[in-house]
């Protein structure tokens, strides 16, 4: 399938549910006029950062919601995330990309215009870094609620983060930094039971997904495999054993080492369906890790936790997780981020339900119709992140303005993409963001 015809079938299919959405979000409308939140005593503006991603969108409810101001912010490249047309948000900029050498600036620029008081980023992996880097020029007007730039660029490193949790007496998978393929091709596996995978330690959109076994049945097909790969001194990738068991993601929000925000869910590859579960050992885990740094800022951890009940952390983001969207209906989210003496919250609410996202939902079922009666009892029993009838711009614009302006892009310029990620709000796409 070319990537013109690829990309006209989705628009096709995304104006198909066009008057579906417009008659759901009329209606919502209709039915729930705006109302301002109650009076807080001490009001805050706060500055978030990702304002094309889901997670933005959510604490940007929850921060409104206890009557504080909010402004988003994202590079121009998402000018038209459907995120900035909810009643939540106060003010949209766009900044540079973060690599931009004026990219700092522009966040000073908005924090004195918009007299910020907390800036709170959600990051892509490519931003994490340089909002860090961003911090010391911001501090001196708002709080930032964010790791330092030396930390954030150990955690983001795989091999590093690994050494550093292994530093602290806590237990990691056997973990290698590969600069080139002969590093594997000439590993002895024969010493240790079980296969390694082969992850980039630079965030990788497409390879992030392939974790095929090593060694391969034979050594040549064992060094077909590495060779397809762009490993190089500039680019490393690290080679960890494999570890069996259930995959688990973390959201934490740490101030000074204490945890204010924590969850924990199921994970896979391609995650957009979040349900709570109890793990008190991998919660134990993240507290020794943030407690013994005095972390602050957010964190995101995946681990596996094998049949022995041993955890094995397996990466960490220094930024937020999708998650954080289980909170949708917790009253203390606000305070527990931006009060630092505001309560613990470590699960979501007894009432709150699982978190998809409808139109994953529906292609799943469009590709997969077996799986149809899955999918819908997904819907059924859950939530979807974007949509919420008191604000349901997003879920319209999100769909129809944020994904087809991105489209249409590609379009013009003749540029492939993989797929479409709502949550993100984003194209994947080769050696994309």
């Amino acid at each position: 399938m070319t990537p013109a015809f690829k990309t006209i079938g989705t628009l096709a299919l995304l104006t198909a549910a066009l008057p579906v959405n417009l008659a759901i979000t009329a209606t919502a409308l209709i039915r729930n006029p705006r109302r301002e939140p109650p009076p807080n005593e001490n009001p805050l503006t706060v500055l978030i950062s990702g304002g094309k991603m889901t997670k933005a969108l959510q604490l940007a409810r929850s921060f409104h919601a206890e009557g504080h101001r909010v402004v988003l912010v994202e590079q121009a490249k998402y000018r038209f995330t459907g995120h900035r047309f909810s009643r939540a948000v106060a003010a949209f900029h766009t900044v540079p990309p973060p690599r931009d050498p004026g990219y700092a600036q522009a966040l000073l620029d908005i924090v004195r215009r918009e007299k910020v008081d907390v800036y709170v980023p959600v990051c892509s992996p490519a931003a994490s870094y340089y909002d860090a880097l961003a911090a010391p020029l911001l501090k001196p007007y708002c709080e930032v609620i964010h790791a330092d730039a030396d930390l954030v660029r150990q955690l983001d490193d795989k091999h590093a983060f690994i050494e550093l949790a292994a530093s602290l007496g806590l237990p990691v998978p056997d973990s290698h930094r590969i600069t080139a393929p002969q590093q594997v091709t000439d590993f002895d596996f024969t010493a240790r039971p079980g296969p390694y995978v082969l992850k980039s330690i630079a965030y990788d959109p497409v390879h992030r997904l392939d974790l095929t076994p090593l060694p391969r049945p034979t050594p040549a097909d064992t060094a077909e495999f590495v060779h397809s790969k762009p490993i190089s001194p500039e680019n490393p990738w690290i080679m960890q054993a494999y570890v069996e068991g259930q995959e688990y993601c973390t959201h934490s929000t740490v101030r000074e080492g204490r945890i204010t925000v924590f969850c924990c869910c199921e994970s896979s590859a391609f995650q957009v369906n979040y349900a709570d579960v109890d793990q008190p050992e991998i919660r134990q885990w993240v507290e020794k890790f943030a407690g013994a740094l005095k972390l602050t800022g957010q964190i995101s951890f995946d681990f596996m936790l094998d049949r022995t009940g041993t955890v094995h952390p397996i990466e960490c983001n220094p930024r937020t997780h999708s998650a954080v969207t289980m909170f949708y209906d917790h009253p203390g989210l606000a305070r527990a981020y931006l009060d630092r003496d505001g309560p613990v919250i470590d699960r979501p609410t007894p009432d709150s339900r699982p978190t998809y996202w409808t139109y994953h939902e529906l292609w799943r079922m469009l590709s997969h119709p077996a799986a149809a009666r899955t999918r819908l009892a997904v819907i059924r029993n859950g939530k979807d992140a974007i949509f919420d009838r008191n604000d349901p711009l997003p879920f319209l614009l999100v769909h129809h303005l944020q994904i087809p302006s991105l489209l249409l892009h590609n379009l013009r310029l003749g540029k492939p993409w993989i797929r479409i990620d709502f949550n993100i709000g984003k194209l994947v796409e080769p050696a994309g963001d």
